[in-house]
């Protein structure tokens, strides 16, 4: 169960890779992300920022994939906790966001996704 929580994690680090790589292409998906703050592209700076968050992401996976024993590689524990405390702000952050639409796709999609780190870290060995 640990392995199917892990990959699923991986997965949607991967969706959301996609969907950034989709802004920094100039989808029109500014009202959900980055709080709604864009009708439609993002400018420069927040496809910037999408750019960056795709190594988050990446970052991301492997560490939690890593406490979970898979990927062939080993991380420091400690990079899954961060891995699950930026997963957890992300959350908090896609909650409180003012646009509507980020909040009905990215809170519970967050949610989600926090629990699955979280259920890794807790039930794999320290």
């Amino acid at each position: 169960m640990i392995d199917l929580a892990a990959q699923l994690y991986a997965v949607l680090c991967g969706a959301t890779v996609c969907f950034q790589i989709a802004l920094i292409a100039g989808a029109p998906w500014g009202p959900y992300t980055q709080g709604g703050q864009h009708a439609g592209a993002l400018p420069r700076s927040g496809r910037i920022v999408a750019a960056v968050s795709i190594g988050v992401l990446v970052f991301m996976a492997a560490a939690i994939l890593s406490a979970a024993g898979l990927g062939g590689w080993t991380l420091p524990r400690w990079t899954a906790w961060a891995a699950l405390a930026v997963t957890a702000l992300s959350m908090i952050l896609n909650w409180i966001t003012p646009s509507r639409r980020e909040r009905a796709v990215w809170g519970p999609f967050m949610t989600f996704q926090t629990a699955l780190a979280g259920f890794v870290m807790v039930f794999t060995a320290p």
